[in-house]
């Protein structure tokens, strides 16, 4: 798929995919894929008739079943190749039809953390083993994947002594290594590339990479690059949350702890910042010990909401490259309230021939920027 600098490959197959056969891509009708905070899902959509070959040999002899079947997507933009997808079959449709070129091969994935997600560990202990450690040696099985871990120790390690209780795996690695997440204030989510095969599997605080992307500019006559952009500050998501532990001495008296809702891994990027709204209560920390209570309470202060949101579209030409999620960007020409830096939380790339757009979802706190200007 090639048009005005943009190009789309696609590799396929078993493990190590390869690149797709021509009459696959010519056969591509559409292509979508978005990325959220801690997965990223595609679906490609093929127009197939009577004698096509994806219909009579590759369905039948097994190219496109689940699980087995690992596609990698690659957009090339003005020469900058980024992969945008690498992940496994999980289901395909055949949507067949009377009307010529109506029929339809429609294969949907995700990333490969669901190859974690796919063997229930029926009892796997971790006696006196930090939660680091448990993080990389459940992911060093995935290694054969391209996959390579990128942990942060939890600020305060919790190592329990084996002579009173042994962490223990049950169910599987994703729901495991995603439980270790929430117990740490972390996330944990599969980031494709940086090059084609390879991927990275982050565990660690919900950060943003520092270094914006171009600006977002809107209202701008001839520098307006989005289509479509709009914001919404919703006054009710700002909290305080208390989280209540024992003393550490007599472990009996309750102690009420108040966390405040403002991330310090991800500053409000904003000069007004919206006010809290209510107060709740943290279930569960009075039985945890000190360490990971603190970490609990750490975990309510990185994943603090955002007040202030934005939705809109682009064209990827227009734009000049990929927008990528879990990153910064700039916007201007919204107005002194709304322009600055935010983070991209979600963007879906919606590809067929001759376009290439994406949807995007954006959020901060704070109205009013606190920086001078944004990245052009």
């Amino acid at each position: 798929m090639l048009n005005g600098g943009i190009h789309l490959s696609i590799l396929i197959g078993p493990v190590v995919p390869q690149p797709a056969p021509q009459e696959m891509i010519d056969a591509l009708q559409t292509a979508q894929v978005t990325t959220s905070a801690q997965l990223t899902g595609f679906q490609l959509t093929f127009t197939v008739g009577k004698g096509s070959s994806l219909l009579t040999s590759m369905l039948p002899s097994g190219a496109f079943d689940p699980i087995v079947t690992r596609i990698i997507l690659i957009v090339t933009v003005n020469g900058q190749p980024n992969v945008i997808a690498d992940g496994v079959v999980t289901r395909h449709e055949l949507t067949p039809s009377n009307d010529v070129g109506k029929s339809t091969l429609t294969l949907t994935g995700e990333d490969l953390s669901r190859m974690m997600d796919l063997v229930e560990m029926p009892f796997m202990r971790y006696p006196a083993m930090p939660v680091i450690a448990r993080v990389y040696l459940i992911l060093a099985k995935y290694a054969v994947l391209g996959i390579a871990p990128i942990a942060v120790p939890p600020i305060l390690p919790d190592v329990s002594n084996p002579t009173e209780e042994v962490p223990t795996h049950i169910g599987t690695d994703l729901a495991y290594l995603k439980q270790l997440a929430e117990q740490s204030g972390y996330v944990f989510y599969i980031e494709p590339g940086p090059v084609a095969g390879a991927n990275i599997a982050y565990f660690g605080p919900d950060i943003r990479i520092p270094d914006p992307q171009p600006a977002l500019t809107v209202n701008s006559d001839a520098a307006t690059n989005v289509e479509t952009l709009s914001f919404s500050l919703d006054g009710t998501q700002k909290k305080i949350t208390v989280v209540t532990v024992l003393d550490p001495f007599t472990h009996k008296i309750p102690i009420p702890i108040p966390v405040p809702d403002i991330s310090v891994l991800r500053p409000p990027m904003g000069q007004r910042i919206t006010p809290p709204s209510k107060v709740e209560f943290y279930e569960g920390g009075a039985t945890l010990s000190l360490a990971a209570a603190a970490n609990q309470a750490l975990g309510v202060v990185w994943k603090a909401n955002d007040s202030i949101t934005a939705q809109g579209t682009l064209d990827v030409l227009r734009y000049g490259q990929v927008l990528r999620a879990r990153m910064m960007v700039g916007v201007r020409g919204a107005g002194i309230a709304y322009d600055g830096l935010y983070y991209v939380n979600t963007v879906t790339h919606s590809l067929k021939r001759g376009e290439y757009k994406q949807n995007f979802s954006l959020s901060r706190d704070g109205l009013v920027a606190n920086v001078s200007g944004v990245t052009p």
